[in-house]
């Protein structure tokens, strides 16, 4: 992604971020006024999230202005769009698992809340807009066969209740490859779905009606203030959350397969990149390019809280998950000391079981 010759948003812009209170949102919020811009954020501060009677956090710049409201709310986007000149949209249920129970909120938040966005575009004409993309909407990785680079099909139920949780073809084991933005799409949850509706329906509106628009891909994002209480965020939080209360973390199929950890740091930097780059009209990962299994992720997780704990690998298999896709800055490793920094003074609360149980009553692991 090539910037502006400034690299950086001009002295007049001025910046809406939707899901600006969030995880991502407001690590960008944050970026963007040490950068030198005005930024106002828009959030619906969503229970499951936020916590019950939440407000904006306190970790939240003080220059950053910040409207309590839905971005499907019509009203509310109109008037946080007063006199704004950009526009990163991040506000989006997030959650592979509930996705698939929870169908009509997920379309109703990310592919009205997006659609509602657009018609409020219409009248307010932006510089440019930024979209928050997903890496599920590549459903299965990459993956190579001999001297064959292959897309895959999804694993069958079959395949998975046998617990051979490789991706095959022919009977062969593929071996994963980084994943490119050529890949076809092959959305296998309802929240990868909506997401690539967003990304597809912002690109689309862009091309239309001349609004230089560019959509982000994100691998795994992690990094401080990440929801300790959600039992549907990123995977590496919800290890955390788990340890804090002296529970191990519990691990799907056997543990070896692989995703990409990006530093929340670096998803803002790209996200500011974004805002001022020359390249529009595309989409583009943004992941750190180095594949992690999640077996491994646990222990670092647990090796760097400094804890006596040992992963569960459950052997089950959670209905709409793939097998390994990872992105072709921030390390890891030094990510994860910073984070666990954070959660030294961080309150977490473990609703892994219970989000575990919902999904094991409506036969969505197996």
């Amino acid at each position: 992604m090539s910037a502006t010759p400034e690299g950086r948003l001009g002295r007049d812009a001025r910046v809406l971020v939707t899901g600006g209170a969030g995880f991502i949102g407001s690590h960008l919020a944050n970026s963007l006024v040490q950068a030198g811009a005005r930024v106002r954020v828009l959030d619906c501060l969503d229970e499951q999230v936020h916590g019950a009677g939440a407000s904006f956090p306190a970790h939240l710049d003080r220059e950053v202005e910040a409207i309590h409201g839905d971005v499907r709310d019509a009203v509310a986007v109109r008037r946080a769009l007063q006199g704004v000149t950009h526009v990163c949209h991040l506000a989006a249920a997030v959650g592979v698992g509930q996705s698939m129970y929870e169908i009509e909120r997920y379309t109703d938040v990310n592919n009205r809340g997006t659609a509602v966005l657009l018609e409020a575009l219409l009248q307010h004409r932006v510089e440019r807009l930024v979209v928050a993309s997903s890496m599920s909407i590549y459903g299965e990785g990459l993956y190579r066969l001999g001297a064959t680079i292959v897309q895959p099909a999804p694993r069958s139920r079959e395949q998975l209740l046998a617990g051979r949780w490789e991706v095959e073809q022919h009977g062969e084991v593929l071996e994963p490859v980084p994943t490119p933005e050529a890949k076809q799409p092959v959305p296998s949850s309802v929240y990868a779905l909506s997401k690539y509706d967003q990304e597809q329906l912002c690109l689309m509106f862009g091309a239309a009606y001349d609004v230089p628009t560019v959509a982000l891909r994100f691998f795994n994002a992690f990094g401080p203030h990440q929801s300790l209480q959600n039992p549907y965020t990123g995977v590496l939080a919800i290890f955390a959350s788990r340890c804090l209360n002296g529970n191990p973390p519990l691990i799907f199929e056997d543990g070896d397969q692989q995703r990409d950890f990006v530093s929340v740091h670096d998803v803002a930097q790209a996200c500011r990149l974004a805002l001022s780059t020359g390249a529009t009209g595309e989409v583009f990962n943004v992941g750190s390019g180095r594949p992690r299994s999640i077996l491994e992720i646990a222990a670092s997780v647990i090796e760097t809280l400094g804890l006596e704990l040992e992963p569960v690998v459950t052997g089950k298999y959670r209905v709409g998950d793939i097998r390994h896709c990872y992105a072709a800055r921030v390390t890891l490793e030094a990510g994860l000391v910073e984070l666990a920094q954070w959660l030294e003074r961080a309150p977490s609360q473990d609703n892994f079981m219970h989000a575990a149980a919902e999904l094991d009553r409506r036969g969505l692991t197996l």
